[in-house]
């Protein structure tokens, strides 16, 4: 039975080498992307003002109070995406207003507030300002040839921005991989059907759907597979054919009626490993087949989701040449003892709120999904141990 760290480490050395496609700047956020990005421009890209005011040289105005105002002739007007041609002389200005490039001789801008306009031609200035005051300066942002992001970062909406206002349309992003879902089990039914006995409805499918988008992935809801050796070997099959990788839900223990590793062998599959020391999840089956991979996650939905973040979700990440792969980790303090009396780790679901306080967020047996539900975080809890009240813990977040 592996320990976690080697099992993502066993997982990670075989994931497939990254694709590359080019995408649509507006299309890109959440893509990981394949290459470094360099500015082609100045941002910005030339001096300009950071306000509506009036350009001037800043020792003309030295003297201004409210009190004893200097009067300035408006030389001209030059709204944003326009330009003066003449340049500022002793005694004059012009009128800017936000994002309007800084005239020749011009080396601040006094804010329109502290200013009186006579008339069209005249503007008294009531304070005093410094050379490069209320001025953006170009490249003072971005150098041209300076690295915007580098190969393996998440395109946030900040960075998405920062490639738009240096001229980029398109990136070229890792390709996400498509990712088949597979739930298996006799007792199994689509949400909407009408219930026997003994039956419920399937959720896996739909719940972890959403983490493979946030890790992005492109999922695929297959077909529910009975319990079955010919039913699984066919939805494998199938699934392996069309996707990229394979995670099925259910089958992947060592009971009469699980399937899955057998099935996955009969169809040209090898097994990697099929247990990981952890709570919830130790029937956790990794294969291959080529390049083709297989999650063979537990029934229990709980476990299905944990070990999906734990396990799979990195694999999708680094498929895509993402730099970080591990949940993202908090600092919280617990308000209440955690407590772990077994012999595997347990990644136990907790409430973190917004202070940074942390509680159980309930029940924590592998098939109560309502505290799956409240939970926004994992503690990792190592065996035979208690955390009490107080204790300083990380939290890993996936949402």
């Amino acid at each position: 039975m592996l320990e976690h760290e080697e099992a993502v480490a066993r997982i990670l050395a075989v994931v497939p080498p990254v694709t590359t496609e080019c995408v649509a700047l507006d299309n890109a956020h959440g893509r990981v992307l394949s290459e470094r990005v360099v500015s082609p421009i100045d941002l910005p890209g030339f001096d300009n003002s950071a306000m509506d005011g009036y350009a001037v040289r800043a020792a003309d105005v030295a003297p201004a109070t409210r009190e004893s105002p200097v009067r300035l002739q408006v030389a001209g007007r030059v709204a944003a995406g326009e330009t003066f041609s003449g340049k500022i002389t002793a005694g004059s200005c012009v009128r800017l207003f936000t994002g309007s490039p800084l005239p020749r001789g011009a080396d601040a801008v006094v804010m329109q507030e502290d200013t009186l306009a006579e008339s069209d031609q005249d503007v008294l200035i009531l304070d005093s300002v410094k050379p490069g005051e209320n001025v953006r300066f170009r490249g003072e942002d971005v150098n041209c040839g300076s690295q915007l992001a580098e190969a393996g970062e998440i395109l946030t909406a900040g960075r998405i921005s920062l490639l738009g206002a240096t001229g980029f349309s398109h990136v070229s992003t890792a390709r996400q991989p498509v990712i088949g879902l597979v739930a298996t089990g006799s007792e199994l039914r689509e949400a909407g059907e009408l219930l026997g006995a003994g039956q419920i409805y399937e959720s896996n499918r739909t719940g972890l759907a959403g983490l493979i988008r946030r890790a992005g992935g492109i999922p695929k809801i297959c077909p529910l597979v009975p319990d079955s050796i010919h039913a699984t070997c066919h939805a494998l099959e199938e699934a392996i054919d069309q996707c990229d990788a394979v995670v099925t839900t259910g089958g992947a223990s060592v009971g009469e009626m699980d399937f899955i590793k057998a099935a996955f062998q009969k169809v040209g599959g090898t097994m990697q490993f099929w247990k990981v020391a952890i709570k919830p999840g130790r029937p956790f089956a990794f294969g291959r087949r080529g390049e083709k991979l297989l999650f063979g996650l537990p029934g229990n939905p709980v476990s299905a989701l944990v070990t999906f973040l734990l396990l799979v979700r990195p694999a999708l990440l680094r498929w895509q040449g993402a730099r970080e792969v591990g949940l993202p980790s908090y600092p919280g303090m617990l308000l209440e003892p955690l407590v772990n009396p077994g012999e595997r780790r347990h990644f136990m679901r907790v409430k973190v709120d917004r202070t940074g306080n942390v509680a159980s967020a309930g029940v924590q047996a592998s098939h109560v999904l309502g505290s799956m539900a409240a939970a926004n975080g994992l503690v990792d809890v190592p065996p035979n141990s208690t955390f009490p009240a107080g204790t300083s813990v990380l939290v890993m977040r996936w949402e």
